[in-house]
């Protein structure tokens, strides 16, 4: 029995069906129903929606694998899993192209004052002289993580005349005529334009911190389309209160349910909401309908359905 409790594609349905494999799909399933459903379980699909720690890997006692639909497996306790030999696998490839994308939307959104205006022409305000904003042309571009979309957001940008610093703590060796291989320093000093495309977990939590601002030489544009756990909110704002930074656009908060905010975290969403420099979009950089057939058809294709 196959459990799954993310929205996959069609195409994972329909293989499943065709293969005569059975499955519950229960994309609205919570940590308690999948406690009751895991003993019987050979298979788990996952998305975020769902911690799986070691008690829910301890009740799956027939569990061969877990899958996650997307990327980060900040969710999984992949290395407790694997100890029970549980394979443990997730599909980054399928929506980096979309994040890159949406990451590419919000910067050029922010630096032509496209949201800002839209909201101008609404209340009937023409104003062209106050939104006169910045080409990327020109500029260097800071990529801080080069897995699939990092790399992928630096292919992008090589259809423009921009210089890419690419810093990945994990990998060397990458440079090439598009990105140059760098050090966290360098584009902290050097960038117009600093993007973040790394996995959370104890290392990169709050890497974008009070210390990590404070570095910023040039003004930068910050970009977050990975994981809001990787920004100390509270130093962003102060980075942007302070000017370190020109603005920000973010994909991802330390905090997206914004129904459990704490009186600190709704001061702090409140503030970034009502900046002309900031774009806030609710998770939805990986969100295509592209991705959302690329998501599944990885994993099957990982899993060897």
């Amino acid at each position: 029995m196959i459990i799954i409790t993310a929205p996959v594609h069609a195409i994972f349905l329909e293989t499943l069906d065709n293969k005569g494999m059975p499955y519950t799909y229960l994309p609205q399933c919570d940590y308690d129903e999948l406690c009751c459903l895991i003993p019987t379980a050979d298979g788990l699909v996952v998305s975020t929606n769902i911690k799986i720690d070691k008690s829910i890997i301890d009740l799956g006692k027939n569990l061969k694998w877990v899958a996650r639909l997307g990327s980060g497996m900040e969710h999984i306790d992949v290395a407790y899993a694997q100890s029970k030999n549980i394979n443990c696998v997730s599909s980054p490839e399928g929506n980096s192209n979309a994040v890159a994308e949406h990451a590419m939307g919000l910067l050029i959104g922010l630096m032509r004052n496209i949201p800002k205006s839209f909201e101008e022409v609404k209340e009937h305000k023409w104003l062209r002289e106050e939104n006169r904003g910045e080409e990327i042309s020109g500029k260097t571009i800071g990529i801080i993580g080069y897995g699939n979309t990092g790399s992928r957001f630096a292919r992008l940008l090589s259809s423009f005349d921009v210089r890419v610093l690419v810093y990945d703590k994990y990998k060397s060796g990458f440079s090439n005529a598009d990105v140059t291989e760098t050090d966290l320093s360098s584009i902290c000093s050097e960038a117009d334009i600093i993007s973040f495309h790394v996995p959370l977990n104890s290392e990169t939590r709050h890497m974008a911190d009070a210390n990590f601002f404070g570095k910023l030489q040039r003004k930068p544009i910050f970009i977050n389309t990975s994981r809001g756990g990787i920004v100390d909110t509270a130093a962003l704002i102060k980075a942007l209160q302070h000017k370190n930074i020109s603005g920000a656009a973010l994909d991802v908060l330390e905090n997206e349910k914004l129904e459990s905010f704490s009186t600190e975290e709704d001061e702090h969403f409140n503030f970034l909401i009502n900046q002309s420099n900031v774009i806030v979009t609710p998770h939805i950089a990986g969100y295509s309908h592209q991705s959302a057939y690329l998501l599944s058809k990885i994993l099957l294709e990982k899993l060897g359905i």
